[in-house]
């Protein structure tokens, strides 16, 4: 027999860890996990976190509902990246996906996971918050690693934030790389890890990445991120700082983020607001 509907979740799965933390912790809160996982997105040891999977290609729409269906899930969270250039080349929608992009009028990233959200909604599968149960990972305000930036620094981090809310605005990304008050990378189609090793590149040393919400950003999905490979590729370009939005960004595997940025003398703060005028903390 099948666990109650108000026991089970279901989870949409893409890339990397966030998906299995929250398997594993939803699992600890005693509800059973239904899986969507996506082929060339999602790490296989996902199987290992949950009750059920399904895999699909990207795209198949009506696949995911069935699945859900079938584990008679009522809610589901969305979490894990989809690379943007896998939409070029793996994309393999169904009729019913078809038919949402045709009626889509916002092609940015958020009208996308809201038209998809809206199907699975109009199927009884209600798209709930993606930090669901899991309060702790959210980055908290202030400075949050034995070294706090510098005045320098706190003038790129301003700088930086501000920069950071006009691209979320326009739907490019939500994480820059700043060096003296000079954007060195935007990211893009390539995602975080990869801005941090070219915008770091660039600035050669001592670079600050600043990565917030978008002004519109639906918290059902795609919030800002950051794990151990993210700091890997700070420590690798010798970048100096790491500035979150607090309460709206995640940090995966928060201890041992916070011991690699400590053994690099990196300095990580939570900001929630912040002007060009404003004193650092």
């Amino acid at each position: 027999m099948k666990d109650s509907p108000q026991k089970r979740i279901g989870l949409i799965a893409g890339s990397g860890r966030f998906p299995i933390i929250f398997a594993e912790n939803a699992r600890r809160l005693g509800y059973a996990v239904s899986a969507v996982a996506h082929v060339g997105e999602t790490t296989s040891e996902l199987e290992q976190s949950v009750e059920s999977i399904t895999w699909v290609k990207i795209g198949q729409l009506n696949k995911i509902i069935h699945a859900f269906k079938k584990e008679q899930v009522q809610q589901a969270v969305m979490l894990g990246g989809i690379k943007k250039i896998h939409a070029f080349t793996t994309l393999r929608p169904d009729l019913r996906a078809l038919a949402l992009f045709g009626r889509l009028s916002n092609w940015n990233d958020d009208g996308i996971l809201r038209g998809i959200a809206g199907e699975l909604e109009s199927e009884g599968i209600r798209i709930i918050e993606s930090t669901f149960g899991l309060d702790d990972i959210l980055v908290r305000e202030g400075t949050l690693t034995k070294r706090a930036p510098t005045k320098k620094e706190w003038d790129d981090i301003r700088y930086g934030w501000k920069v950071a809310y006009d691209i979320g605005r326009l739907d490019i990304g939500q994480c820059i790389v700043v060096k003296r008050q000079s954007v060195v990378a935007v990211e893009a189609a390539e995602g975080t890890d990869e801005t941090i090793r070219r915008g770091g590149l660039l600035a050669q040393k001592d670079a600050v990445v600043v990565k917030r919400c978008k002004p519109s950003q639906d918290l059902r999905f795609d919030l800002p991120a950051i794990g151990p490979t993210s700091l890997e590729r700070m420590i690798e370009v010798h970048a100096s700082v790491l500035a979150l939005e607090a309460g709206r960004s995640v940090m995966l595997d928060r201890e041992s983020v916070l011991a690699q940025a400590n053994s690099h003398r990196i300095a990580i703060v939570g900001i929630t607001t912040l002007s060009e005028q404003s004193s650092p903390p």
